[in-house]
């Protein structure tokens, strides 16, 4: 009987797993990109809440990050945030959703504007 363990310097060790906000797709962080990544929690908890009166909050937080993002890199910070918006409107239905898709024509109209 063969009491050896196997060697574990040839096995693939890996420590990092995505957390957070991580697109696959795009292969995108946000921990990089505070200012990114404080737009998207507020509109995750504005879009929970889903009170119409909350769109103000929703819009000055876009635009705040419009204001503070590299002209090169807003496109694209919207497009993400956009993407996010999305996922979380489709996940919830009622004023949650209503409120996510109005946050989502808001940034349409931010990106046709650029």
């Amino acid at each position: 009987m063969n009491s050896e363990v196997p060697s574990t310097s040839a096995m693939p060790v890996c420590f990092w797993r995505p957390k957070g906000m991580e697109s696959a797709r795009f292969g995108t962080h946000i921990h990089g990109m505070p200012h990114l990544k404080h737009c998207l929690e507020v509109l995750r908890h504005l879009i929970a809440e889903g009170d119409e009166n909350g769109i103000p909050l929703a819009e000055q937080a876009i635009n705040e990050y419009w204001e503070v993002t590299l002209p090169g890199a807003r496109k694209s910070g919207l497009r993400l945030l956009q993407q996010e918006v999305m996922v979380q409107a489709n996940a919830v239905t009622g004023p949650q959703r209503s409120f996510a898709e109005t946050v989502n024509a808001y940034i349409e109209k931010k990106l046709e504007g650029f």
